[in-house]
């Protein structure tokens, strides 16, 4: 006997114990880990706390022949002696290494995300992914040789930048701590890239991403590669958005193959209202446990969306 219970029935009372504890350790993880729709003052500037920085950085490329810049954002408290995972954040057709700055705010959307303790500390770092000699995003940019640019981007990001991030930064250098994500043509690039070098980055997401995206069977064609080393793979779009065939494309395949990912469709068009707030739920999930089981509950932003 145990405390007025024979052996089988302390037993079972102690498996119920466990069975409880376990439930309720589940759903607290799976509220933890739930990101909330941006509310209005996301991105506002709050004078009350602290902010990160925005440099901008030059470095060698051996891919395009010559010296290339690109944005990166340190943030709040930031020291040397730290090591920080890094985000590497696309643009689109028409923009260059400031479309994220001029457009979408992303250093006031971190630095807000900092202050209410919802996002891990990370580098951020905005390239210009038109990689060629005059990389500059006046004149017709649906030249064929600077939409070509967007994929040599690959090699320049591979070869050039991210052994630059790595050589002048203090940053963590393995994959679970590289993540990529983009709007449109820089969705599409980020997906490829991405999905192409999953032994480079654990974290993908494409935001409204492009027609440059490759078809499905391309971008996974080792559905089973993909389940075992992603960390997180994100897809949104605006449900008006004209380009929204290319995400829903891949969600379709990924959800036949059974590959986990989020597919967050929301009010809007092709515009920054719907990249600034990917950014602002994919940085959240970002560097940090996540929950498969929870990516289900990501796919509309109100019910009713179709």
């Amino acid at each position: 006997m145990i405390g007025g219970l024979n052996k089988s029935q302390a037993t079972m009372k102690q498996q119920t114990l466990l069975f409880s504890a376990a439930f309720a350790f589940s759903l607290l993880v799976n509220s933890q880990t739930i990101v909330k729709h941006a509310s209005a003052g996301f991105d506002s500037l709050r004078a009350d706390i602290a902010h990160g920085k925005i440099d901008t950085i030059s470095y060698t490329s051996k891919t395009v022949g010559t010296k290339r810049r690109a944005l990166i954002y340190t943030p709040p408290n930031f020291s040397t002696k730290k090591k920080y995972p890094v985000l590497y954040l696309l643009h689109g057709i028409g923009g260059d290494e400031k479309e994220w700055l001029n457009g979408g705010k992303p250093q006031l959307i971190l630095d807000n995300l900092y202050a209410e303790n919802k996002i891990e500390p990370m580098i951020v770092v905005m390239p210009n992914g038109r990689a060629m000699r005059d990389d500059r995003a006046g004149g017709n940019i649906f030249d064929s040789a600077k939409v070509q640019a967007f994929a040599t981007f690959e090699k320049d990001l591979l070869n050039d930048l991210i052994p630059f991030i790595e050589k002048n930064f203090p940053v963590i250098k393995d994959r679970e701590n590289r993540a990529i994500a983009g709007l449109s043509m820089g969705g599409g690039q980020s997906l490829n890239f991405g999905l192409a070098n999953l032994d480079k980055f654990a974290w993908i997401g494409g935001f409204s991403s492009a027609p440059n995206t490759k078809r499905p069977e391309e971008l996974v064609p080792n559905p089973e590669e993909a389940k075992k080393k992603l960390k997180l793979l994100w897809i949104s779009c605006g449900d008006s958005d004209r380009l929204i065939t290319f995400s829903k494309r891949t969600h379709d395949y990924l959800s036949e193959k059974n590959v986990p990912h989020i597919y967050y469709i929301e009010p809007g068009v092709h515009d920054f209202k719907v990249w600034k707030n990917g950014l602002y739920m994919f940085s959240q999930l970002i560097f940090r446990p996540v929950d498969p089981s929870t990516f289900s509950k990501y796919r509309y932003a109100e019910e009713g969306i179709r």
